[in-house]
């Protein structure tokens, strides 16, 4: 990548294509992009100095990204293969990669700590980089949310560490070569790509093949998957209350969450968690399993916990009081929101739940309808909107309608289009809301925490 001076993005806009940009950025090289809307996090890469268009033009190529001797280009596979300016690069000779090539290659140097798996990853892979960084190990770090405690996706360093996000969408953790990694689910999942459950579970035992001898693999006690490890990878499990790392004497009262961590390296009694949510507890065990594991303290290790405060749209509260709780969750598998379920009971035994759910993608609506309803149904009430398609056409017959059928009997029940959801929440009052999915029905959250400290008042 030495010869490299510009570097361009077909869909910057990506949570993941991000902090690879403000890699780039930070080096003082030449980067542009292309994304389809924009969005907060576009304009903030533009206020950081990346040039971005939101339409699908060739002539809005800068200048500097037209010479493919020296420009790097980088797609998502998100993008349809007929997208213009992806084929103007494909014709004229560019180096194209995917994010996730350009990320092991960044990152070969380093000692990779990945966070892999279905869900739990975003949450795991930033608590992990924080106790990190305020420790005397300190790490560089690419993410897949944005981190309250740094207002970024993208932490850069000069320690030897760097946290990663192991995405398996499109098998593009295969690129990486992690020196420890935490898996912490292997719920099937982009059937859409993989086609079977078995492909699905074969992709992560060939991703823990790629850990680096020396390394380490931390893996959930209940997963169903084989690994094949290089000789000299040591193997560990964890879960919330059994494995080798694991939570102990667990506190949950007046709105905090305290428990023992066990460890085969050094236990740490009386470990706060900053954002006392109950899935947190395991989360947070793996995090401080793979810190520890690099060389973080005990002090560290609870310091880092304590302070850490979550990541945008991941148990993201907006409002919270005795009269009301509002919180944004990107909970999109049935695993994810059965899991925010389970805690939101955990944590308001006694109040009325109600979700605002957009399904994502019609072939995860598909394939996990059923599975999505016995979720939700955990919940007092659920509202459920029109499917987001994302990089999907729709499927003849699949519609929301179909997770709507098989919620429990005697569940309130409503299904919306997203457009009316605002007047809904003028309509309604709400004792605790939950806003989930990974579609756009996110970018009404400040409309709906503005409604409702409204009625509050």
């Amino acid at each position: 990548m030495e010869q490299i001076r510009a570097v361009y993005f077909v869909g910057a806009g990506g949570i993941g294509m991000s902090a690879i940009a403000r890699y780039f950025i930070s080096r003082g090289l030449v980067v542009a992009g292309y994304d389809k809307t924009p969005t907060t996090l576009t304009q903030q890469l533009e206020k950081e100095g990346m040039l971005i268009h939101y339409e699908e033009n060739i002539d809005e190529i800068p200048h500097a990204c037209k010479n493919p001797r020296w420009c790097l280009v980088v797609y998502t596979p998100a993008i349809p293969a007929d997208h213009k300016e992806l084929k103007y690069f494909q014709e004229h000779g560019f180096v194209i990669q995917k994010r996730a090539q350009v990320l092991g290659t960044i990152t070969r140097e380093l000692k990779g700590l990945c966070v892999a798996g279905t869900h739990g990853k975003t949450s795991t892979s930033t608590m992990c980089a924080h106790i990190l960084h305020q420790s005397s190990i300190d790490c560089n770090a690419f993410l897949g949310g944005i981190s309250k405690n740094y207002g970024t996706n993208y932490i850069l360093s000069n320690s030897e560490y760097v946290v990663i996000e192991a995405d398996e969408f499109d098998r593009s953790f295969h690129h990486l070569s992690p020196y420890m990694s935490v898996i912490t689910a292997t719920d099937p999942d982009h059937l859409d790509i993989y086609g079977t459950k078995e492909a699905y579970l074969e992709s992560f035992r060939h991703y823990t093949e790629l850990i680096q001898e020396g390394g380490a693999l931390i893996i959930h006690r209940d997963l169903e998957m084989k690994e094949s490890l290089k000789e000299g990878v040591k193997r560990y499990d964890y879960s919330r209350d059994k494995g080798d790392f694991h939570a102990e004497n667990i506190r949950i009262e007046d709105g905090t969450i305290t428990f023992d961590f066990v460890s085969p390296i050094e236990c740490v009694k009386n470990v706060v968690l900053g954002q006392p949510i109950p899935i947190n507890i395991e989360n947070g065990v793996a995090a401080m399993a793979m810190a520890q594991l690099a060389g973080c303290t005990a002090k560290e290790l609870k310091y880092g916990m304590k302070t850490y405060g979550g990541v945008d749209r991941r148990f993201d509260f907006k409002i919270k009081s005795d009269k009301l709780v509002f919180l944004s969750d990107y909970a999109h598998h049935p695993k994810e929101i059965l899991e925010s379920a389970r805690s939101l009971r955990e944590l308001y035994q006694n109040r009325h739940i109600t979700a605002i759910f957009q399904p994502h993608l019609y072939t995860r609506t598909r394939d996990f309808y059923e599975e999505f309803a016995q979720a939700l149904s955990l919940l007092d009430e659920v509202i459920l909107t029109e499917i987001y398609p994302a990089r999907e056409q729709p499927i003849e017959g699949v519609t929301s309608q179909l997770i709507y059928d098989r919620l429990r009997p005697g569940i309130k029940k409503q299904l919306v289009s997203k457009d009316d959801v605002i007047s809904l929440v003028k309509q309604r009052d709400f004792d605790v809301l939950v806003v989930l999915g990974a579609g756009d029905l996110d970018a009404l959250v400040p409309q709906i925490t503005k409604i409702l400290k409204t009625k509050k008042k």
